[in-house]
């Protein structure tokens, strides 16, 4: 046992207490792991006009020029300004495999240039069949964990529907790859990109390929409410929740709620950069009134969890 006080003032530490302090950070120091944030390859900002002509799920999000886009390297900035020690970079649902092998490309090469710093998921259209499952191959035999951020309702495909996604989700379920889905609110404001992956669509993934890791993005459209019903909470073994643009869509009392119905075990701390700074949602959970073991669990420690044995690899985590 480390007898280090963490709250001790630095100027009264003697030597032998910096000491001690420098090893109770050493093991005691929580790693923040922000789980949802997007990069996308330099050429595709400078022709984001090509780009929005070219796929419908890049002109949904990216067709204002207020919408950012942003590379690994603006990513890595944040993360130093902001205290965030290893994020996930997803890609988006695009309508074609062609750009799904494009942009995976690039954040297969940021992984490899950060690979202390960030985790790769990779985007695929599951309607291209056969050539999915292989970019998917191809994309965990270089280092990625998980696929992601998936978008069915403008891909234009069933989550629910076995013969389409059961060569997938066999695969992610064999190399324990994670997938992560976008998720939406069936009632309230609208918003850019909302789409209609509500609770229901997501329930009916999870019936029907209990054993796949999921990850909800937006707290899965408030899919953790529903955990209320024994029925829901018992088939939500294997789902997590995002905090992604959390700011945009809660009050934080969220937090506390969904922790209360499917503990704070289930939550991964995300921001949905560049759409919102990762500094800020970090903000709102260190303010939460919840304890310091849940703020734990949340920024850094779930996903520490999650990410420590997909794919078979190692980078980051």
């Amino acid at each position: 046992m480390i007898d280090f006080n963490p709250s001790m003032p630095f100027v009264s530490m003697s030597q032998h207490a910096l000491l001690r302090m420098f090893v109770w950070l050493r093991y005691n120091a929580l790693v923040v792991v922000d789980f949802h944030t997007h990069i996308f390859p330099p050429w595709v900002r400078e022709r984001r006009d090509e780009y929005i002509r070219r796929d419908a799920c890049f002109a949904l999000l990216y067709s204002s020029a207020k919408a950012k886009l942003v590379t690994a390297e603006e990513l890595i900035a944040s993360m130093d300004d902001s205290g965030v020690d290893c994020s996930v970079v997803l890609n988006i649902g695009w309508t074609g495999q062609e750009l799904c092998r494009e942009t995976n490309d690039y954040i297969l090469d940021s992984v490899s240039r950060y690979p202390d710093r960030l985790v790769g998921f990779c985007g695929v259209q599951p309607r291209a069949g056969d050539a999915a499952v292989r970019e998917l191959e191809r994309c965990v035999l270089a280092g990625a964990k998980g696929v992601g951020e998936m978008r069915s309702d403008v891909q234009r495909f069933d989550l629910a529907d076995e013969v389409l996604m059961k060569p997938l989700v066999d695969f992610a379920v064999e190399h324990d790859i994670i997938f992560l889905t976008h998720a939406s609110e069936p009632v309230g404001h609208e918003y850019v990109g909302k789409g209609n992956i509500t609770p229901g669509v997501l329930y009916s993934l999870i019936k029907a390929f209990p054993y796949l890791k999921l990850v909800c993005a937006h707290w899965g459209g408030g899919l953790p409410f529903y955990a209320l019903m024994p029925e829901v909470a018992k088939a939500l073994d294997n789902v997590f929740f995002d905090t992604a643009a959390t700011n945009f869509l809660y009050q934080a009392q969220i937090f506390k709620q969904v922790s209360d119905i499917v503990g704070s075990g289930k939550i991964l701390f995300g921001s949905d950069y560049p759409l919102i700074s990762q500094g800020r949602i970090m903000a709102q959970v260190h303010s939460l009134d919840i304890s310091q073991e849940d703020k734990g669990k949340i920024l850094g420690e779930n996903a520490q969890t999650l990410l420590s044995g997909a794919g078979g690899g190692r980078n980051a985590i």
